[in-house]
């Protein structure tokens, strides 16, 4: 089984302009026909309320388009944050790519 993955790897802040950007970019990749999207957030270094917002609307998008969205390289900060709002339970996480491709992709 021959899987399309694409990797966006997010930097800075994620806010509402930058989570209306992931939005754009997330459309696209759904748009080309990708099954799996991994959000790599090793340089994002704040999340709000609205960056939140964008990556629960990110996760609908790639399931309404049959695909699966997965997030590694979390920081500390991060993580606390998505335990706080219950978003640990929504997205699954890996500790970097590697983690990613070798649990996933070697399945």
């Amino acid at each position: 089984m021959n899987l399309n993955v694409t990797v966006l790897e997010l930097s800075g802040i994620l806010d509402g302009i930058r989570g209306n950007e992931l939005r754009r970019e997330v459309s696209d990749v759904v748009a080309k026909g990708a099954d799996i999207l991994l959000l790599d957030m090793k340089k994002v270094t704040f999340i709000d309320s609205s960056g939140l917002g964008a990556l629960v609307s990110a996760m609908q998008a790639v399931r309404n388009a049959k695909g699966k969205l997965f997030v590694c390289s979390i920081s500390d900060q991060v993580k606390m944050l998505f335990e706080l709002t219950k978003m640990d339970r929504i997205f699954q996480t890996f500790a970097d790519q590697d983690e990613f491709y070798r649990q996933v992709l070697a399945a």
